[in-house]
């Protein structure tokens, strides 16, 4: 019998990550993402634009990076059960990789704010999930109740496995393309931002790269806890991803931030969903809301002129688009219906 050799981030980057031989990798292949030259969009924005799709990874986000971390350590720990809270991304990560590993799996996420396309993932997997009345700031401090009381693996961003994965994708950037002037991306709970910077600063250590970018960090306006400086009691955007009132990494975050001579910028909800429709209609890209906050949030630095014209950026569009089904439908254009005849297809088609 022919045997497969792995193809996750864990086996590309071994020597940088924290695994020995006893630890059993928990893949489904994620990582090497494409990193798109976008001209079109770029044109728009006066940059030189790439996008970094992380929602080409297994569940579609990004999430998986950090998740083959955490789910191997915690099948090298023997953990005999793992849980997250969730606004839809971690969760379908989580109960994906943790059937992946044969651990039960619980996740917690919001009543009436998890898109659909992200609670199905997580039931599919078999994993248990719990809709509580309340918000994802709720959920994450009921989660990490419930692992001081039991021994129960949290996996969050708060286990610092998951920034060890999510890092590999700076070391991915600069395999291809070196360091871009910034690096965009959206913030929510502000541990992918962490885990970029973090990423960039050992690809300066390990003599990859010499210089390392600016990052500009991305929220919706109604959630925008890092620009406020601030906790959002009440986080309100359509981008259901980062619908986050309380970063739990807002101080590692700032310190990535002002380290790099960035900062953060906050877009509407129609800033974001124009953006959105522009990445799909202009570059053939289908992301979820929440990602087109990093091109939203790009165009606010240009008009700003904190982002240089010129400037070669890398936007990270963090999920895929059918995570959020119903908002592509609602802002899509209407499906055109014509009787089955050659008389009505003609007309439709020379219009």
């Amino acid at each position: 019998m022919h045997r497969i050799a792995p193809t996750g981030l864990i086996e590309r980057y071994r020597d940088r990550l924290p695994v020995s031989d006893a630890t059993p990798v928990i893949s489904l292949g994620e990582g090497s993402t494409p990193l798109l030259r976008a001209d079109r969009l770029g044109v728009v924005l006066g940059v030189e634009l790439y996008l970094k799709l992380e929602g080409m990874n297994p569940t579609g986000s990004f999430k998986d990076r950090g998740m083959t971390m955490a789910l191997s350590k915690a099948a090298e720990d023997r953990a005999e059960k793992v849980v997250c809270a969730s606004t839809g991304n971690t969760s379908a990560s989580a109960a994906a990789y943790a059937a992946r590993a044969g651990i039960p799996c619980l996740v917690v996420v919001p009543s009436g704010q998890t898109a659909l396309g992200k609670l199905a993932q997580a039931q599919a997997v078999g994993a248990t999930v719990c809709m509580i009345d309340g918000s994802f700031d709720d959920g994450l401090r009921l989660v990490r109740e419930l692992c001081d009381r039991h021994p129960i693996t949290l996996v969050n961003n708060l286990n610092d496995y998951r920034l060890e994965g999510q890092k590999t994708a700076a070391f991915e950037i600069v395999d291809e393309i070196g360091v871009p002037d910034w690096l965009v991306l959206p913030v929510g709970n502000a541990g992918n931002i962490t885990a970029y910077w973090r990423g960039f600063n050992e690809a300066v250590t390990a003599g990859d790269a010499t210089d390392r970018p600016r990052l500009l960090g991305c929220q919706a306006a109604g959630s925008a806890a890092m620009l406020q400086d601030a906790d959002v009691a009440q986080p309100e955007t359509i981008a259901t991803a980062i619908r986050i009132g309380s970063p739990v990494r807002r101080v590692e975050a700032a310190r990535a931030a002002r380290e790099s001579e960035g900062g953060f910028v906050a877009a509407p909800d129609e800033e974001i969903l124009d953006w959105w429709q522009r990445i799909a209609q202009l570059e053939g890209v289908f992301c979820e809301p929440s990602s087109a906050t990093s091109v939203a949030g790009l165009a606010r630095g240009r008009a700003a002129g904190t982002v240089e014209e010129g400037a070669r950026v890398v936007c990270v569009l963090t999920g895929h688009g059918l995570k959020d089904p119903d908002t592509a439908v609602a802002r899509s254009p209407e499906v055109v219906r014509a009787p089955a005849t050659f008389e009505a297809l003609e007309r439709i088609a020379l219009r």
